[in-house]
């Protein structure tokens, strides 16, 4: 099925994982989350992350597959240098590409919702 991108919709993630559980329930509900999202027609057009949520693009992630599946539908994911920077993950990237907090600002600004998880 082809995707459409839904260009009014933004998804933040700044947690290594989703929502406040232990870390195999968050690692697995963002996991599903992300996977569901490419069962859909509509994906989002950006995937922001910040935080302890840059961990989830990086090499040895659980979900670097989706990530790079949604990437490459079209969603543009975009990863706080700062945090990563702070991580010591600025050279392990290995889905989306590196952006300032004012990219994610933009952002947040040009969509009609942002879905925070």
């Amino acid at each position: 099925m082809k995707k459409e991108i839904n260009s009014k919709i933004a998804i933040v993630i700044n947690r290594n994982g989703m929502g406040e559980a232990p870390q195999e329930l968050s690692h697995l509900l963002i996991k599903n989350y992300l996977g569901l999202l490419l069962s859909e027609e509509h994906i989002p057009s950006y995937i922001c992350m910040y935080a302890d949520g840059v961990k989830l693009a990086c090499e040895g992630s659980h979900v670097i597959e989706e990530l790079s599946l949604l990437e490459k539908a079209g969603s543009k994911i975009i990863i706080c240098k700062t945090c990563l920077a702070f991580n010591n993950l600025l050279d392990n990237i290995a889905a989306g590409s590196v952006g300032t907090m004012l990219d994610i600002i933009d952002v947040q600004h040009n969509s009609t919702k942002v879905i925070t998880l």
